[in-house]
């Protein structure tokens, strides 16, 4: 490819920033000493701030699964200055959206009457193609998507609800200035999974307004709540997504939604019973590159937040985070119906990806014509794969032992021949 960047090898347990951003990361220790990291004085916060006080149904619940969460960030994840703001604005931004989509639903009883019909959900680890999958069918204007801008503030804030349609320009300047600090911090994201305002991203941003999603554990790693999570039944908190992709519709239109989320495939009854008549693309790849891969994105997404960065730390937890969403999806594939499920195993994509999306079509029962396939050319041409470069992954540094990986994960090969 003319102009690709060469291949870069990080120093993953020494991270290193513009001035700017050292300057700004070396200034905010006084502030991150004010924050409180407590349910309620979360949720109190956010009262003030959006002038609503009403979290809606099963608020006692939601209060219990934000304790554990904020107790997790402050006492286990490792945070940094930095981070412990940044995860708190997260937080924040999350519970307060919450009180927002629970605000309009009330005043608008007719949502609950928007049908969310057939949608198409791809499931797999990141990793393993599902970004291009989802872009891909994102990019035909038959199929509607959640744009970052949107999953970030799925309902504006109440001064910005005075006229209809909503505007998307304050919220999506909002997001443009959040990914600059991004891209200037870490400019070798984008090497690994591009972010922009307008790109398709992952309802698991929605399910985070109900403080029940895989979502929390990429901020650091926080046992206590991935063992609370695992042990939980996610039904309700997929309901709950089925009702923010309700206010969605009928904010802004649509009728058949792609949906994809790496957490789906650990949660496939629980998927399967919120949406019944949905087509299921569940990809695959070799889960030990996956590992590595996965492994490498995280610790550099978490320059920002940890002090220190241990990269070993944070590969042992992802390692063993994948292998139990992978024996999860080994034992829940089988609920999944036959005609309305494809496997895509990644080298067989990557090697035609239009005649694989096609296949998906078929399944999904979806109409696929010369519009859709010259809407497949267009996003292509603006958006050619490894365009930013790639970032080598080095196992040493994320001390994994690549031959016990291989053992530990043969039952996932075995099953998908990956």
């Amino acid at each position: 490819m003319p102009g690709r960047p060469e291949p870069v090898r990080l120093d993953l347990a020494h991270p290193t920033f513009p001035p700017e951003i050292a300057e700004l990361r070396a200034s905010v220790g006084p502030l991150a000493d004010t924050l409180e990291f407590t349910a309620e004085a979360m949720m109190s916060a956010a009262a003030a701030e959006t002038s609503l006080d009403d979290f809606g149904d099963g608020v006692d619940d939601f209060t219990e699964r934000l304790g554990i969460v904020t107790a997790a960030l402050d006492s286990e994840a490792g945070l940094g200055a930095f981070g412990r703001i940044s995860c708190h604005a997260q937080i924040s931004q999350h519970i307060r959206n919450r009180l927002l989509v629970t605000d309009v639903w009330q005043r608008h009883p007719e949502i609950e009457e928007v049908e969310i019909a057939a949608p198409i959900i791809v499931g797999g680890l990141p990793r393993t193609g599902t970004t291009h999958l989802h872009n891909l069918l994102a990019s035909d204007p038959a199929l509607r998507s959640l744009p970052y801008w949107e999953s970030l503030e799925p309902v504006p804030p109440l001064n910005e609800q005075e006229s209809w349609p909503w505007p998307t320009r304050p919220r999506s300047d909002r997001c443009t200035a959040g990914l600059d600090v991004v891209n200037t911090a870490l400019p070798y994201f984008k090497r690994m999974h591009e972010m922009t305002t307008d790109h398709v991203h992952e309802e698991i941003q929605l399910l985070a307004l109900d403080m029940s999603t895989m979502l929390l554990e990429t901020m650091a790693p926080m046992p206590s709540w991935r063992d609370y999570y695992l042990a939980h039944d996610q039904t309700p908190h997929y309901r709950y997504l089925r009702r923010v992709l309700q206010v969605l519709q009928w904010a802004r239109g649509g009728r058949r939604w792609v949906l994809k989320s790496p957490q789906h495939i650990e949660q496939f009854p629980a998927v399967l019973d919120v949406f019944p008549d949905a087509t299921f693309v569940v990809t695959h790849r070799d889960p030990v590159a996956v590992t590595q891969s996965m492994s490498t994105m995280i610790t550099y997404a978490c320059w920002m937040a940890l002090d220190p960065v241990e990269p070993g730390r944070i590969a042992a937890y992802w390692s063993d985070r994948i292998e139990t969403m992978l024996r999860r999806c080994v034992e829940q594939r089988s609920v999944l119906p036959d005609d309305r499920t494809i496997d895509v195993r990644f080298d067989e994509f990557m090697a035609d990806d239009v005649a694989m999306i096609e296949r998906i079509y078929d399944v999904a029962d979806q109409p696929f014509d010369d519009g859709v396939r010259a809407a497949f050319g267009g996003y292509m041409a603006n958006h050619p794969r490894g365009r930013h470069g790639i970032v080598l992954h080095d196992p040493d540094q994320l001390g994994l032992d690549l031959e016990e990986r291989e053992r530990a994960l043969r039952f996932y090969r075995d099953r998908f021949g990956v």
